[in-house]
């Protein structure tokens, strides 16, 4: 692909309504869907071919790749990256909170804040 066809190409990413706000206020284009309509949504946003990064909430889809193998077939764009859900990031039945957003600012800035 050359530059000139990558020129026109987007990111997007494809979520539930909920968590769609904190995407848009964070300046993000967003696809909505819920669990029963997302790989359609996905399909469509494909076959679209605006779109040159796709990251896809695996609270909808946990494997994106594998759900649209059939319609990716020939295709190098759009890139699916899987982020996770942030229902499931901030779930206590399988996260503790505190400790996820602590690795996070130890990751981003390198060392710890404590209040």
């Amino acid at each position: 692909m050359t530059a000139a066809n990558t020129a026109g190409q987007r990111v997007a990413v494809l979520s539930d309504a909920e968590t769609a706000t904190g995407y848009r206020l964070a300046g993000a284009e967003v696809l909505e869907a819920t669990p029963e309509t997302a790989v359609a949504a996905l399909e469509r946003a494909i076959q679209n071919g605006n779109y040159g990064l796709i990251a896809v909430d695996t609270g909808l889809i946990p494997d994106p790749v594998t759900a649209t193998a059939r319609v990716m077939r020939g295709r190098d764009l759009p890139i699916l990256l899987p982020i996770p859900s942030l229902r499931d990031a901030f779930s206590t039945d399988t996260v503790d909170a505190k400790a996820y957003m602590g690795k996070l600012v130890r990751d981003t800035i390198g060392f710890d804040i404590k209040l």
